[in-house]
């Protein structure tokens, strides 16, 4: 099933809904790459992991929603290593971004031990407060 329009633009009701509650740039980057994957591949599950791997070169998981990241790129080792990879991924979480900014997004969260921890234990909080803050908004 498209995720587009003809125009191009996101069909809300197809998208996750961690992209339905993101900005438009995100919602468009997800559908179109999803399109596009899913033409060339003819795979459901191969489009999901493509259009999710180009939305993490521009946004990073926060919470419940995608937000623009600072700077282009992917966002952990397995996206810097593509399809195939045995990297572990840390679910949109831009673990290549610096610690100080790993720290403010665990300030937004409120993640409790914050301060003490390592640039790889702040990765793994915020992946744990991203996944507790969408089921909670899926349940809302």
């Amino acid at each position: 099933m498209p995720k587009t329009t003809r125009s191009g633009r996101a069909k809300e009701s197809e998208l996750p809904s961690t992209l339905q509650r993101s900005d438009q740039k995100a919602k468009d980057t997800y559908a179109q790459t999803y399109d596009s994957a899913a033409e060339q591949y003819d795979s459901e599950e191969r489009a999901q992991r493509t259009a999710f791997a180009a939305l993490k070169h521009t946004h990073e998981k926060v919470g419940d929603h995608w937000e623009p990241k600072e700077e282009y790129g992917p966002s952990d080792a397995h996206a810097e290593q593509g399809y195939g990879s045995s990297a572990s991924t840390a679910g949109g979480v831009d673990a290549n971004a610096t610690k100080e900014h790993l720290l403010e997004l665990a300030r937004r969260l409120d993640v409790r031990g914050r301060s003490r921890m390592t640039k790889a234990e702040l990765v793994d909080a915020l992946q744990k407060a991203n996944d507790r803050a969408s089921a909670q908004a899926r349940e809302d």
